[in-house]
């Protein structure tokens, strides 16, 4: 909206009579204010600010409900089992660079100080090392993936 725009609308307003016009627009809003007999015309011009845009998630499965008896089946599975988890924040590496191949695999057997993976923090590459013996029974996070204090990194069973 430019200039003669709100100078025909203040003339549109003040012929019409009405004391006060409020008009909003996407980048725009005047205030046009008429007291009596015309003597005062006010236009306030603010900038209005944008909301931003929130995108909802897309579900790509339905929720599946676990019944009593799959729950007390996986926390069985999984009580057997110990979790290796992650002592700082950074990225989880599999290998110790890129052409060489993953320090383990499932199935793999580990004795206690075994190199498992590779945690990069502030451009230094931590060794994780294992502090169970046993065997890789799951990995549960995917190569070059952040990863968070205290997150699970393997399932180890000890037997």
């Amino acid at each position: 909206m430019d200039i003669k725009d709100i100078q025909n609308l203040i003339k549109f307003v003040a012929k019409s009579g009405a004391n006060e016009v409020k008009l909003e627009m996407e980048d725009i809003k005047i205030t046009i204010k008429t007291g009596k007999g015309d003597k005062q015309t006010i236009v306030q011009a603010l900038p209005v600010q944008q909301q931003p845009t929130i995108q909802n998630p897309i579900i790509e499965k339905p929720f599946e409900v676990a019944t009593k008896e799959q729950v007390g089946e996986a926390e069985d599975e999984s009580s057997k089992y110990i979790t290796i988890k992650s002592p700082i924040i950074g990225t989880f590496y599999r290998k110790p660079s890129p052409d060489k191949s993953n320090f383990v695999e499932v199935g793999s057997s580990i004795a206690e100080g075994d190199v498992l993976c590779v945690i990069e923090a502030m451009k230094l590459f931590n060794e994780i090392e294992s502090e169970v013996t046993g065997k890789i029974v799951k990995i549960l996070i995917d190569d070059a993936s952040p990863v968070e204090f205290d997150q699970p990194l393997y399932l180890v069973d000890p037997s």
